[in-house]
């Protein structure tokens, strides 16, 4: 059967399959809500008649070979790319897919430090050595950057024997880096070109974008679905090149990846990339007015700088993704993730994150000019009410790390408990890091420094949510005793 990018294949065979009213006796056992009436009454009986198990009729995620299969194949054709895989264990799935079907165990991998988690997660399962580029850094915002070309160039004539580069396009900020150029670079020197496009989704669908990693000629791009993309949370779209063995990846992402797929998020993907095929042009620039708007009416505030295009420097600050609702909140005196909470405690408002200097506000189709007015009033008021002398302020985001020795390595080696404020000059055995964004202020191998000690004590003072760390207060670190 021919396919259209009007079809979801999977979706429809799920609705057929509730037709046909099939008694089971198989998993899940609280038998489409029946075995529990609370959970039903929570989630509702159409969503507990839609999480049931692997069957013939709605193939099976580990091994496709019909509806899941079609389902995959109609999301390849709407990214561009020559394959695609339904991911359930979210974008984490998807990137360290990426990372252990292209490096194994003392194979070298030219990546960004400031990744997500899940990269060097991946790198402690699998041993491969991380080559890490510094992002450039833009001093006014405190934040990372994208990676300069130079500077990826660098690092691959001094690894010339690294098997691939990771690229973050775009940041959690909406920064992107020249894609392109990194891409045909990694590829002149016979490497794989992998993307953690986790905040990029609109990228594909969206009119007058930065560069997506298909259209980049990317061998593999991690795209987060239930970000901008309206899917479930937890589901996630690995996309392939043609370049790159199929059938292998595949192996990869079932060492892992459960053999208990759940439908709803499955079928989730597939009606998200109908949606987006069909309506994404309209969708993200709803979105991106919305951001231009509330950037513009957050700037006329004062103290607030609600960060943008005009930014562009055509090296790490390459391109900004225009969707995203960025902000600086450092002439406020009020560290990010204090405005982030006076938004949530005072105003009912939630927002993605805030870190030492910023706020993120998540603009997509389903807001409306109501909530953004909302923002805007209480961002104002804040800075009426709350905002006070910014000396003592942290203002960087960034630490170059000081890397000795592996993840890997550094992660399953002896270890033991010591006081943060001790640790100066050890070997962290462990991850480190504001969630959100999840990435590591300290990842395992890495040397712990004075600045590291007292960024970490102020995140905590200011109230970031630590997490990475056997202590769940932060008041120790595990430090590696052999070296």
């Amino acid at each position: 059967m021919h396919y259209t990018q009007n079809d979801a294949p999977l979706y429809e065979a799920m609705k057929n399959f509730r037709q046909n009213r099939v008694v089971p006796f198989d998993v899940p056992g609280h038998k489409g809500g029946r075995g529990n009436e609370e959970l039903t009454e929570f989630l509702g009986v159409n969503c507990l008649k839609a999480d049931v198990n692997s069957m013939k009729p709605l193939d099976n995620l580990c091994h496709p070979v019909s509806v899941i299969k079609d389902a995959q194949e109609l999301a390849a054709e709407a990214f561009g790319a020559a394959a695609s895989f339904f991911i359930v264990n979210g974008t984490t799935g998807s990137v360290q897919a990426m990372i252990m079907s292209s490096t194994k165990e003392g194979d070298k991998i030219i990546m960004p430090r400031n990744v997500h988690r899940s990269a060097i997660n991946a790198l402690v399962v699998n041993g491969a050595k991380p080559v890490y580029v510094n992002p450039g850094v833009n001093n006014r915002l405190g934040i990372p950057l994208g990676m300069s070309v130079k500077d990826v160039e660098k690092a691959i004539e001094e690894n010339p024997d690294a098997k691939a580069v990771l690229i973050n396009n775009p940041t959690y900020y909406g920064v992107c880096s020249d894609l392109k150029a990194i891409v045909d670079l990694a590829h002149r020197h016979g490497m794989k070109a992998l993307v953690d496009e986790a905040h990029g989704t609109h990228l594909y669908f969206g009119k007058d974008m930065p560069l997506n990693a298909m259209a980049a000629g990317a061998d593999m791009a991690a795209v987060s679905m239930h970000k901008s993309g309206g899917s479930l949370t937890q589901s996630s779209i690995l996309l392939l090149g043609p370049s790159v063995n199929e059938p292998y990846v595949r192996q990869v992402i079932n060492l892992t990846q459960t053999t208990s797929a759940s439908y709803l998020l499955m079928s989730s993907l597939d009606i998200a990339r109908k949606n987006l095929a069909l309506n994404g042009e309209e969708i993200f620039a709803k979105a991106t007015k919305y951001a231009q708007y509330a950037r513009d009416e957050i700037n006329r505030i004062g103290g607030f700088y609600a960060f943008g295009p005009e930014l562009i420097d055509g090296d790490a600050f390459f391109d900004f993704d225009r969707t995203k609702l960025s902000v600086n909140t450092f002439e406020t005196g009020l560290a990010g993730v204090e405005v982030y909470d006076l938004l949530r405690d005072k105003y009912n408002i939630q927002i993605e994150f805030g870190d030492i200097g910023n706020i993120l506000a998540y603009i997509s189709a389903g807001d409306r000019a109501l909530e953004i007015e909302r923002l805007i009033s209480a961002l104002a008021e804040i800075k009426r009410r709350y905002s006070k002398d910014k000396s003592g302020m942290f203002d960087h985001e960034y630490i170059k790390p000081d890397v000795t020795m592996t993840p890997k390595k550094a992660f399953f080696s002896s270890k033991e408990k010591l006081e943060l404020e001790k640790c100066e000059g050890k070997i962290c055995g462990e991850f480190v890091m504001c969630y959100p964004p999840g990435i590591p202020i300290l990842a395992p191998g890495e040397r712990i420094t004075k600045d590291i000690i007292g960024y970490i004590l102020y995140a905590k003072e200011k109230g970031c949510f630590l997490t990475g760390t056997q202590d769940m207060e932060v008041n120790s670190l595990q430090i590696v005793t052999e070296e």
